[in-house]
């Protein structure tokens, strides 16, 4: 049982090391992709958010204004390379 599992996963990388790549994309094709995919202006409206990277100085003026905290918070590598 244990051989018959070796020989399908030899078979899937094989076959899936076989596959064609993607034809490059060209110049004009990928300014048009990237125009496209690009965020617009009213798109990114947590970049008008004035974030604070101190906790201390966010309970304060919080606290002050009497506001709720939204607290982000993320452990590890932000692109998940741990």
């Amino acid at each position: 049982m244990k051989s018959r599992s070796w020989i399908i996963c030899g078979v899937a990388v094989l076959t899936g090391r076989m596959s064609l790549a993607a034809p490059p994309i060209e110049a004009e094709q990928f300014a048009k992709l990237h125009a496209l995919i690009k965020p617009g202006k009213g798109e990114e409206k947590w970049t008008q958010i004035p974030w604070r990277t101190s906790l201390w100085q966010a309970r304060r003026e919080a606290a002050a204004r009497g506001k709720p905290i939204l607290l982000w918070e993320m452990d590890g590598h932000p692109l998940g390379c741990v």
